[in-house]
């Protein structure tokens, strides 16, 4: 998949394409059913796909005081995309110009002159230009007279429930991790590095691990079952998130407890990707550390069950059911 980190990066003979514009967050279902769509109709006419999104997330520039945390930081979003098919995708710098263009030179500029779409698909409530006044009423009015098709998808529901970025994020806040995957189509994953000090540089023989400083988007504080990934190696395990209260630190700290543990190489350049499956519980603080263990040994109890009826269910190596 090609990666374009700004429109002068796109061959000026690059096209004609298939697009979608957005944020993508997560990638999710929703998001999924659009570039699915685009990259089978590029492909059976002779087309390329592309899908054009920002960074950083609009949000965190016109209204920083959201605060935003992502679900998918940039470079986990364009693994993501790239799993779908795309050709490319178009990474445009969101500032200041890109802010103030109109709907009308979005379509012109981007979509007509630099990438030559031969049909535009978006959802029900797309919104683009400046201060977000063009819709997909807008946008086929300017096909119409630009070239391009638009093609509009209704709102995706599963259950019941809305598929959107914001719903994921609602249900990571509550601690709806299972729900989540349900609408992700896939586990909520967060992606980082172990923290520093503890025995780096040789065998790594503690079954805990300490995440380094997350920015992004983590379930509500907790105990979960998981899946955490440590270089190439999968283990099961079980993930407190929280300010450990315990120990009276009020510190907010990842930690995950491997089950399936074996001594193993770590730096603090080692990749550690945690995937949230269920929630066992709140947080809370015990009485003494003996008691956090005895709690902490219910907890792997129930998760070595959980793990044990996932592979009765899917075969030892595989997933949840999304």
């Amino acid at each position: 998949m090609l990666i374009f980190h700004k429109l002068e990066d796109v061959p000026a003979d690059f096209g004609p394409t298939y697009v979608s514009v957005g944020n993508f967050d997560g990638v999710h279902r929703a998001h999924a059913r659009v570039l699915d769509e685009i990259v089978r109709r590029a492909h059976a006419n002779g087309a390329r796909a592309v899908a054009v999104t920002f960074e950083p997330h609009p949000t965190r520039i016109l209204r920083p005081e959201a605060g935003l945390k992502l679900l998918t930081p940039t470079p986990e979003k364009l693994l993501w995309l790239e799993g779908t098919g795309l050709d490319a995708v178009l990474l445009l710098p969101f500032g200041r110009d890109l802010s103030l263009m109109t709907p009308r030179q979005f379509a012109e500029r981007i979509l007509k002159k630099k990438l030559h779409a031969r049909e535009v698909h978006e959802g029900y409530n797309f919104h683009f230009g400046h201060r977000a006044a063009g819709d997909v009423h807008m946008l086929t009015e300017f096909g119409r007279e630009l070239g391009f098709e638009v093609k509009v998808y209704d709102e995706m529901q599963l259950r019941g429930e809305r598929v959107s970025s914001s719903q994921i994020r609602k249900l990571l806040s509550e601690g709806r991790v299972s729900r989540a995957r349900h609408l992700l189509g896939r586990p909520f994953c967060i992606l980082g590095n172990p923290g520093r000090g503890r025995g780096y540089g040789s065998k790594y023989t503690v079954p805990t691990i300490n995440m380094a400083r997350y920015d992004e988007l983590v379930p509500k504080h907790g105990v979960y079952i998981t899946w955490t990934r440590v270089g190439t190696e999968r283990f099961n395990s079980v993930t407190n998130v929280g300010n450990r209260p315990t120990f009276g630190n009020e510190l907010f700290a990842i930690e995950t407890h491997l089950l399936n543990f074996h001594p193993l190489e770590l730096t603090p350049e080692t990749e550690v990707e945690i995937c949230f499956l269920e929630r066992l519980r709140d947080e809370v603080k015990f009485p003494s550390v003996e008691a956090l263990r005895e709690q902490i040994a219910h907890d792997v109890k129930k998760a070595r069950r959980y793990f044990h009826l996932l592979a009765n269910a899917t075969g030892a190596a595989g997933d949840p059911a999304s």
